[in-house]
């Protein structure tokens, strides 16, 4: 057994009248009052009394305990005595550490922060019998006497003044509290120590303070404090923390055996740990139980019978931080914007005391229901521990708010050298996650079509797409002359080039050259400044680079602010700051003051929908087709050069995502080809291959079970004739031979693409049996799939020949799409490092 476990005597801080001591007839405390926060006249003038009297025997019995050392100063007691009872400077009761806790926003607990584990609960939420067990044990006429027990006191004296020296104390709750207070308010090793040490001069300064604290507090404020305040062995500080990691209930829940061995850990919290110690703790339960029955306050069978049981945990772990978070990159992403933010403190310092001492409860704007879809989406199609060591991330933004409902990254927080563990936040900037961000693609492209919007360009403006094209003639918004005339940027695909395209099919194709002389003709300043006013920037934090290939994407950004960008337009121009963080309030229930929100008008509303006109097209014939879902939805892959990431980045009014993948490693030396994850191998992968089918899923979790909302439709001067949105005559090729059947859709001015092989009683094996879009009219430059007969044998068909129907049309996914990519890298820019 340790000392201590069946006796308090020999304590320099034991309670007076422990068992076995000979003190006033055993008593149940008195009634206590719920605490309303205020006192009445009648009970402040009693205390008054009360205090004033006992102000003199205590400062007298404190003078004489410090006898020795008075005498030799030549201090008399009666000046001790007076200088015991005035009110000491700087005696403050805040500053106790408690523990704060990051939530959803339907309230669900995402991530708890401290310093101490502590929750702090009025006493009214305290069981009755756990503050009768403590009471027992540590302070039995707590009720009785004032801020000195003095029996205690003089029990101490005696054996002080004997020997010399300070051997014993008599402390009771409200000393025990002011020890416990200035020991967690001491901000260094030098003011820890001194309130640990073993001393007269410490022993004195907490008498005077708990005298002031008596003056202050009632008794039931101050044994409120104390069980708040009290550390009860194993990272518990606090009766409810406490309460609810031993038997994960709250304190208010508490029967008399749990009570006892909570009150019995308070004197030597790590001999009493019952999780460390549990013969000793349970020894001690049963002290108290004997204490509680000697003074009446139990009957002596139920303490008997109460005493016969084991003790039985619940044991409930919680962990500080983002790791054991199920949303870990969203916390970390917040813990950031705490940290960071001067809206939340001066210093770094007073930023981190908030988070980890303040009891904050920080509400947050993440949707469950996306966070899960998102997270769920990323990791079933790049695993974290994935072969090929790809990683992806995404984030979901809410158009016409900014908040952020969701932000997942394909790995755990945790250490980078451990396999499938990484502290980057790939899906935000440097600033909320150290990323440096990732070159962006053509999902750049939509902001030089914005601006080609934003100056009154109709939908039909073509423009000639050359198979290469040399960046010459372009200005940044410095006036300088960026172009490089001794490199040549390309296509992706055979036959992109050398012809004319509009802006509906040059977007909806992703034509590198067509978007290169876009955006010579809107102006490079005027496509930089566009991206701008949507919110873009380097993941770094810089201003965006400026240079010809700026709408090939070769800014490194980071998922967040993409998807930001893209929500803007789902806004209708409104642009909004990504925000995570929507209500914050203290311990004592107060709002603090939060980063506002910040939203404003970027561009025209009827310049949105002509780019929610344009970007629906490439979900339904383009770069994206069959990546819809079953809603308004519009969108723009990415793909980068090399091959070293993809993006897909979408949005419906309602809600906004940018997908990225690539290789933290670096994607120009591990690039995105010939892969294989998950039981999938991979060709090249393309932003429709990967990123899209994430967004995708994604986006069907996260808006399921909602009203579906609709794009306007444009300003009718972007149809104007002319405009390039007339059709023209598809000529029926079904029943051409595959290779004449492409010569003629081609010579008429559209693209063409071979789906899948489908059986058919009309047409002969190795001839169309179907064409999407059918014979008729289609926009010009459209893409033409073209189903080749297998003959009347196997296969699927719709019994008409017209290929609507063969193979299940757009439902299956996609072939690897035709995203333009520069065929060789440009001299200019320099590319700003590697992805991560």
């Amino acid at each position: 057994m340790l000392p201590g476990a069946e006796s308090d005597e020999g304590d320099p801080d034991a309670e007076d009248g422990g068992p076995g001591d000979p003190g006033a007839p055993p008593r149940p405390p008195r009634p206590r009052r719920v605490l309303t926060g205020s006192t009445t006249r009648e009970e402040k003038a009693r205390a008054l009394r009360g205090l004033g009297a006992l102000g003199g025997v205590a400062g007298f019995l404190v003078a004489l305990m410090l006898l020795p050392t008075a005498c030799t100063a030549g201090v008399g007691a009666r000046d001790a005595a007076d200088w015991f009872q005035s009110e000491p400077e700087g005696l403050t009761t805040s500053g106790v550490p408690q523990r704060s806790t990051i939530k959803s926003d339907d309230g669900r607990t995402i991530a708890t922060f401290f310093y101490q584990n502590r929750v702090d609960v009025p006493l009214d939420k305290i069981a009755p019998i756990l503050q009768q067990a403590v009471l027992a044990i540590e302070d039995s006429r707590f009720y009785e006497h004032g801020a000195i027990d003095v029996q205690g006191t003089l029990r101490a004296l005696a054996s002080n003044v004997s020997s010399g020296e300070v051997t014993q104390g008599g402390s009771g709750i409200t000393q025990q509290y002011v020890k416990n207070l200035l020991l967690t308010q001491a901000d260094s090793s030098k003011e820890r120590d001194a309130a640990k040490e073993v001393t007269a001069a410490r022993k004195v300064r907490e008498l005077r303070y708990a005298v002031a604290v008596e003056k202050r507090f009632s008794k039931d404020e101050i044994l409120r404090r104390y069980l708040n305040i009290a550390y009860y062995g194993d990272g518990a500080y606090g009766i409810e923390a406490a309460s609810r990691h031993y038997f994960s209930k709250h304190a208010s829940e508490l029967n008399l055996a749990e009570a006892a061995l909570l009150a019995g850990v308070i004197r030597y919290p790590y001999a009493y740990d019952p999780t460390q110690h549990p013969r000793e703790a349970l020894q001690r339960r049963n002290t108290v139980l004997n204490r509680m029955a000697e003074l009446g306050w139990i009957e002596h069978a139920k303490a008997e019978e109460t005493k016969s049981r084991p003790v039985r945990l619940d044991v409930q772990e919680i962990q500080s931080g983002c790791v054991s978070s199920k949303a870990p990159f969203f916390c970390d992403y917040v813990q950031r914007e705490i940290l960071t933010n001067k809206v939340f403190g001066e210093t770094a310092k007073e930023r981190e005391e908030l988070l980890k001492r303040g009891g904050l409860t920080i509400r947050t704007t993440m949707d469950r229901r996306a966070q899960k879809a998102a997270r769920r989406a990323v990791l079933q199609h790049v695993p974290p521990k994935n072969s090929a060591h790809k990683a992806a991330a995404e984030a979901m933004v809410e158009p016409g708010t900014g908040e952020i409902k969701a932000l997942v990254v394909g790995r755990e927080l945790g250490p980078d050298e451990e396999r499938g563990k990484t502290w980057i936040n790939f899906a935000a900037d440097a600033s909320h996650g150290s990323s440096i961000g990732m070159q962006a693609g053509s999902t750049f492209k939509a902001f030089t079509l914005a601006a080609a919007l934003d100056e009154g360009m109709p939908f039909g403006t073509r423009l000639m797409a050359p198979e290469e094209y040399t960046p010459v003639g372009f200005r940044n918004c410095d006036g300088d002359n960026v172009g490089d005339p001794s490199a040549s940027l390309g296509n992706a695909a055979d036959g992109e080039g050398g012809r004319r395209f509009s802006l509906v099919t040059g977007t909806q194709n992703s034509v590198n050259t067509y978007f290169l002389a876009l955006q010579k003709e809107v102006g490079l300043c005027d496509t930089a400044k566009m991206a701008e006013r949507l919110g873009m920037k380097q993941a770094n934090g810089k201003p965006l680079e400026q240079y010809p290939s700026f709408t090939l994407g070769f800014n490194a950004v980071s998922p967040l602010r993409l998807a930001a960008a893209y929500a803007a337009f789902g806004a209708r121009g409104e642009y909004c700051r990504p925000i995570a963080i929507k209500q914050i309030t203290d311990a004592s229930g107060k709002k603090l003051k939060i980063p506002p929100r910040d939203c404003e008008q970027a561009i025209d509303e009827g310049v949105a929908d002509a780019v929610n006109h344009i970007l629906s097209g490439v979900l339904t014939k383009g770069t994206a087709r069959g990546m819809g879902i079953g809603r308004d939805a519009a969108g723009k892959t990415g793909t980068v050069d090399n091959f070293s990431a993809a993006w897909f980045a979408g949005y419906t009014p309602d809600l906004a995502a940018a997908v990225w993948v690539g290789d933290p490693r670096g994607g120009y030396r591990h690039p995105m080809d010939g892969l294989c994850m998950n039981g999938r191998c991979y060709g090249a992968v393309f932003g429709a291959t990967i990123p899209a089918p994430i967004w995708r899923q994604s986006m069907s979790g996260a808006l399921e079970g909602t009203d579906a909302s609709s794009f306007h439709r444009p300003p009718s001067f972007y149809f104007s004739r002319g405009s390039g949105e007339e059709r023209v005559t598809v000529p029926d090729v079904r029943g051409m031979r595959v290779g004449d059947a492409v010569a003629r859709l081609r010579a008429a001015g559209f693209q063409t693409r071979v789906g899948e092989r489908v059986r058919s009683r009309r047409y002969d094996s190795g001839t169309v049996a179907g064409m999407s879009p059918g014979p008729g009219s289609a926009e010009p430059g459209a893409t033409i799939t073209l189903r080749v007969s297998r003959g009347p044998g196997g296969g699927g068909d719709d019994g008409d020949g017209d290929g609507d129907g063969g193979g299940g049309g757009g439902q299956r996914p996609p072939v690897p799409p035709v995203t333009p990519r520069p065929t060789n890298t440009p001299t200019l820019p320099p590319v700003p490092g590697e992805p991560g």
